[in-house]
Order: structure tokens, then C-alpha cells, then sequence
């Protein structure tokens, strides 16, 4: 368990699967509500999150009293949207925040985690994408650190749905490891 300003950090285990879908099904029932086109709750379940649990790193965060406060996964490869790379990048993908529980800024903490977690292992570029019909969360990456480095028009969803991603990434020179 690591613990970072003031949040608990945890790698996921089998049993945290169907945590992870609520958080998913949550945070994707907020941004339909709230007017934004990106997940759809109940396009993930639990084998989802443990094949990403068995491929990479899903982490979750927690207050001190054992809340789940939010989650996300980190990916070792990204070929469908960044093509095959060579391994000098960490992806995070599904940053989830609980917006009942967690604390103001929560986000850019699991953000900072993952940066940490990634420059621990020697490499030297996290990576994103988000939708690019969210401005919103573009600003918030690019305010985070993040600049834009190209874009995916033609990304397919497992609906068949195609859909445009804009991808990002943020040196990590000058981090601490976690």
C-alpha cells in the first residue's frame, strides 16, 4: 500500500473486479447525464478489469478510512491507438474518480501515481487518449502536463461504434519513482 498525500494506493486483485465495474458504470452514468459521449455504463464488467489486471496494472485509490475513492489502469502497450511503440511509454487508460467520495483534486493525484509508477520502470513518457469530442477533458490533461501529439480519427469500439481519440503524452524527466 503506498500512501500519497493523504491517498491510499493499492494495485487491484481479482476480488476488486466488481468494485471496479460499479466505479465504471458510475463515472460513465455521470458523464451521460452530463451531456458527454464517451462510456457507456455496462461496456465493462469484471473480465474486462481482470484481463487488464493480467496485461498490465489496474490501481485503486483509497481515503483512509478504506473508501474507494477512484481507480485506473496502466497499459504497457497501446497498439490499437498508438500503433507498435517502442517500450519507452506507460498508457493510462479509465482514470475513474467516485464524485460522492472523493476529495477535490483526486484525479490529478491517480494521475501523479501512474506518471510515478511509470517512471519507475526506467521509462520516460506517459500517454493518453481521450475522446475528441471532449474538450473538456483535453483542457484537463493538457493542464496536467499533457500536449497533444496526434490523433486517431478512426478508433473502433467494441459496439462497432468509430470514434475519434486525440493522443497525448508528458515527458517524465524530472519525477520522483514511486
Amino acid at each position: 500500500m503506498i500512501i500519497d498525500d493523504g491517498i491510499l494506493f493499492r494495485q487491484a486483485g481479482e476480488k476488486d473486479a466488481d468494485t471496479l465495474v460499479a466505479l465504471y458504470d458510475r463515472a460513465a452514468a455521470w458523464m451521460r447525464d452530463n451531456g458527454i459521449d464517451q462510456w457507456k455504463p455496462g461496456d465493462k464488467d469484471a473480465d474486462h478489469f481482470r484481463a487488464r489486471m493480467r496485461d498490465g496494472e489496474v490501481w485503486l485509490a483509497g481515503d483512509a478510512d478504506g473508501r474507494v475513492i477512484g481507480a485506473y489502469e496502466l497499459w504497457w502497450s497501446d497498439e490499437e491507438a498508438w500503433g507498435v511503440q517502442p517500450p519507452v511509454a506507460g498508457y493510462v487508460h479509465r482514470l475513474m474518480v467516485e464524485r460522492e467520495a472523493a476529495p477535490a483534486g483526486s484525479g490529478r493525484r491517480m494521475l501523479e501515481h501512474a506518471e510515478r509508477r511509470i517512471a519507475g520502470t526506467g521509462r520516460e513518457r506517459a500517454r493518453l487518449d481521450c475522446v475528441s469530442t471532449n474538450p473538456r477533458l483535453l483542457a484537463y490533461y493538457q493542464g496536467a502536463g499533457y500536449r497533444v501529439v496526434g490523433e486517431f480519427p478512426n478508433k473502433e469500439g467494441k459496439d462497432g461504434r468509430v470514434y475519434g481519440v486525440i493522443l497525448l503524452e508528458k515527458r517524465l524527466d524530472r519525477l520522483t519513482v514511486v
